[in-house]
């Protein structure tokens, strides 16, 4: 492999300014393909479109029956008068005529039925007497939208199957008619419902992410100038994955990835990852080139040694991330895509433009033209010829480059190989003690709980949000419901609408969270004296009288019925278990109180979706842990051929694992969408530093050291660039923090512990690990060895006699 690596260097090396003409390409192309790139929230975020119960959903209830509700508050002194009622009706005369708009609610709208139905003309009273009088004659007609003297509701119904660009288009049509409306001085106007609330979350979600990058970026900067000082132009890794991150925003809009709340927190996360591959290049080369060698060897040597490994790295790495394909919730998966299409274009960038870039610096600085950089002395006083070029130079001052000096160990160098010593010399202790409190953070991550509540996944002081509890807490059509769907031949048959309303009033009277169920069957008992008809012949008359407003959210084409259970605010109250039972005791009392003959009962619903998505993240994340150490595992095995090298990187790993169980039931964090997905991301980030240390602890070896001296070299040298790199992961992490998305802050916390963690075990676990291991076997050849020596004299002994 290292032939084959050798050769790409000699390309680079010779193919300078083709790569950075290759690279502005990329550049202008992906510019083209962010552009592609769409915010998506919708269900086809939570469950597969495959899936039957996206099925169900979506054909069954979202386009058939669902309608999504855009709710104007008006707040003031008395909206009980004719200027605030004919403000409503001109608001709503207006909003009838957006497309996507099926009906409008409001007092104005009740008054003019009721009006109508007395006079045959449909008008609203030209007095505040006349208007207070009619809400106070009807109040079961006004109760839900006129709350009180101050509070009244305009509610607008659009087509639960609007696309997000039509909802907002519909909602600035509705903000553009409030102000045609003319409401009376004083009064506050809100828009709230759904459809807002989510827009304005896509909207805050395309914010937060380009400040999670910049703060990602800052922290970054930072680190590099503390932590890396040890190289020239310390901060170059920063650009280089930063041009790997803007590839894979081109890739991603090409390939038509959606922008969601999950995978928003990815690019942070790649920042952290790929900043590792450019550091450990740069490292490298700086190390080449300490050691005397001139850019072009420095060049094509850390392609050969260095590549290699960083790329078995980055295999394990996409490995790991391959489990995340395995969830059932979309949102996973493309957060998954992300991830292995960005940790491929962070190494691409490191390797081509990275490395030519880190040349030309060096190749400026010694050939030094037109004198811009001082010629410089080293700490002798003498002034070191290059073997190439004959210039001056000092590696830590680093504006022309020369016959360096031998390097003096650093701070973190002795500091890591006195971790290293005492972690050999209690090898035993640590390694027990880290494999107990292993499986104990195993056992407790069964009891981690889950979070269930949606809303409290977004940011709580987002104005949308507020208005949209406070209409929660006034509106009591605005809570969670569950959808039932029956599939029939013959929706005016006496004895399914008589089936409908029995089963109906047993789950109101029966089912303490069922607080209401409306269905067709309201309607036609209204139309006709409060009873069924005996005849389908009389029931599908009245079905001709309803108008298409009111009867096209509960009956389609004949053959479809909705019965619309409101179970309130089932997903704060309830939570995932408590929904889930009630779904089940649902379809038992189906069950139990059998639908005619060739009827089908299916219940689906917003809330349906979500128990089902946040059921399937977590009961999946064990697996989807087991599958990235498989992976990983199998793929250690095909590269190395060697159960050693494939089980030490591995080990440490599950080590994490267990502690961030730990961690997360120390802090009393619960898992959610993002935190699930823990294990496979621990797995990702955490094997490329053991494999790292791995690779250059065997490289220390095949040069014929022992293990003790090859795992102080591997520690000393690519350890200082772990501590570099893993510095800046964690920094780049930690930006996460700052997200105002609670679900991705707590993330965030979580990623930061853990790629501590990785570092720790990294640094303490593995080069005990490594040694025991390698000496093991070590022995056992020595053995057979021997054996074999003995087996050749007893052989020769035999002859002779």
């Amino acid at each position: 492999m290292k032939n084959l690596f050798e050769k790409i260097g000699t390309f680079i090396l010779n193919n300078r300014a083709v790569i950075l003409a290759g690279v502005l390409l990329l550049i202008l192309l992906s510019l083209q393909g962010a552009q592609y790139i769409e915010m998506a929230s919708g269900t086809e975020t939570q469950v597969s479109k495959d899936s039957q119960l996206y099925k169900d959903y979506d054909h069954l209830f979202l386009k058939t029956f669902s309608t999504e509700s855009v709710i104007v508050m008006v707040e003031g002194s008395d909206v009980k008068t004719e200027d605030v009622v004919k403000a409503a009706d001109r608001l709503g005369q207006q909003a009838l005529l957006v497309p996507g708009v099926t009906k409008v609610s409001s007092a104005a709208s009740i008054m003019k039925q009721i009006n109508y139905a007395e006079s045959g003309r449909s008008k609203i009273p030209d007095s505040d007497r006349e208007v207070r009088e009619l809400i106070e004659s009807y109040p079961e007609y006004f109760e839900d939208l006129v709350l009180d003297d101050t509070h009244t509701l305009i509610v607008i119904q659009i087509e639960g199957s609007s696309t997000d660009q039509q909802k907002e288009d519909i909602i600035n049509n509705i903000e553009i008619g409030l102000e045609e409306a003319d409401f009376p001085p004083g009064y506050k106007l809100t828009v709230t419902g759904s459809p807002s609330l989510r827009l304005d979350i896509e909207s805050e979600m395309g914010a937060s992410m380009g400040e999670l990058i910049g703060i990602a970026g800052i922290l970054m900067v930072v680190v590099l100038l503390l932590v890396f000082k040890h190289v020239r132009w310390r901060l170059l890794p920063l650009p280089v994955v930063l041009l790997g991150v803007f590839f894979t925003f081109g890739i991603m809009g090409y390939l038509g990835v959606p922008m969601t709340m999950v995978s928003m927190a990815a690019f942070p996360i790649l920042i952290g990852i790929g900043i590792d591959y450019s550091i450990q290049f740069h490292n490298r080369m700086e190390e080449e080139i300490h050691c005397g060698k001139t850019s072009s060897q420095a060049l094509v040597s850390t392609v050969k040694n260095t590549a290699p490994a960083v790329m078995v790295a980055l295999a394990m790495t996409a490995l790991g991330f391959v489990s995340l394909f395995t969830s059932v919730v979309p949102m996973i998966q493309d957060f998954g895509k992300l991830l292995l299409i960005g940790v491929i274009m962070c190494y691409l960038s490191s390797l081509f433009f990275g490395l030519v870039t880190l040349y030309s610096f060096d190749w400026i600085a010694r050939k030094n033209p037109f004198g811009l950089f001082r010629k410089k002395k080293n700490k002798e006083g003498k002034a070191g010829q290059n073997g190439e070029n004959g210039l001056q130079s000092n590696l830590e001052n680093s504006l022309c480059a020369g016959d360096i000096p031998m390097h003096e160990p650093g701070a973190i160098e002795r500091i890591l190989k006195k971790v290293t010593g005492y972690t050999i010399k209690y090898s035993t202790l640590i390694l027990v003690v880290a494999l107990v409190t292993c499986c104990a953070g195993l056992y407790v991550d069964q009891s981690i709980p889950v979070q269930t509540d949606t809303n409290s996944m977004i940011p709580q002081d987002m104005p949308s949000l507020i208005n949209y509890k406070n209409m929660q807490s006034i509106f009591s059509g605005s809570g969670d419901h569950l959808n039932v769907i029956v599939k029939v031949d013959d929706a005016s048959d006496p004895e399914l609408l008589e089936w409908i309303d029995e089963f109906s009033q047993h789950e109101v009277a029966n089912r303490g969270h069922v607080y209401s169920a409306t269905s067709i069957v309201d309607l036609v008992k209204e139309q006709n004296g409060g009873t069924i008809p005996d005849t389908s012949e009389e029931i599908q008359a009245i079905y001709d009288e309803i108008p298409e407003s009111q009867k096209g959210g509960y009956i389609e084409g004949g053959q479809l019925l909705h019965i619309d259970l409101n179970i309130g605010n089932a997903m704060a109250d309830l939570e995932i278990t408590g929904i889930k039972e009630l779904r089940d005791i649902v379809l038992e009392d189906i069950q139990w109180m059998q639908p005619p003959p060739g009827v089908t009962v299916t219940i689906t619903g917003n809330s349906v979706v979500i128990i089902d998505m946040l059921s399937g993240l977590t009961t999946g994340r064990s697996m989807m842990t087991l599958l990235g150490v498989f992976l990983v595992l199998i793929g250690l095995l095909v590269v190395y051929r060697d159960i050693v090298k494939a089980l030490s990187p591995i080990i440490p790993m599950l080590v994490v694992i267990g502690w961030s169980s730990l961690v997360m039931t120390a802090l009393d964090i619960a898992y959610n969408p993002m935190t699930a997905v823990m294990g496979a991301l621990i797995l990702g980030v955490g094997s490329e530093y053991s494999i790292l240390m791995m690779e250059r602890y065997f490289e220390e070896r095949d040069a014929g050291m022992s293990p003790m001296e090859a795992i102080n070299q591997a520690t000393s040298t690519t350890g200082t660039a772990l501590i570099a790199s893993g510095a800046t992961t964690v920094f780049g992490f930690s930006a996460l923090i700052a997200s105002p998305f609670p679900m991705i802050s707590s993330f965030g916390l979580v990623t930061v512990i853990d790629v501590l963690l990785a570092m720790i075990v990294t640094f303490v676990i593995f080069p005990p690990l490594i040694v025991l291991m390698d000496s093991h076997r070590g022995k056992k050849l020595d053995i057979f060895v021997k054996l074999q020596g003995i087996m050749k004299k007893s052989q020769t002994g035999l002859s002779n006699t």
